[in-house]
């Protein structure tokens, strides 16, 4: 089976946590939706997974929830930066 849904809401993961799934997500090709409300995600974990969805060219990533999170205006910029090219 292939993964395309991934919740992992109010898991407080933090931006060590979103490093590890901007990681993944480098490679992933199958994801549609990832929701990550509520995890205490800072600008550097914005920052991580902004760079995975750049770098990746096969992304399918549609719909990536970021809602109460601690990210500030570097982090909300470098994802508005990358949505733009994914």
């Amino acid at each position: 089976s292939t993964l395309t849904t991934l919740y992992l809401v109010e898991n407080s993961i933090g931006d060590d946590g979103a490093a590890a799934i901007a990681k993944a997500l480098e490679s992933n090709s199958t994801l549609i939706t990832l929701k990550l409300d509520g995890n205490s995600i800072g600008n550097d974990g914005a920052a991580a997974i902004a760079e995975a969805l750049e770098s990746n060219s096969q992304s399918t990533l549609t719909t990536l929830y970021l809602v109460e999170n601690s990210i500030g205006d570097d982090g909300a910029a470098a994802i508005a930066k990358a949505l733009e090219s994914n």
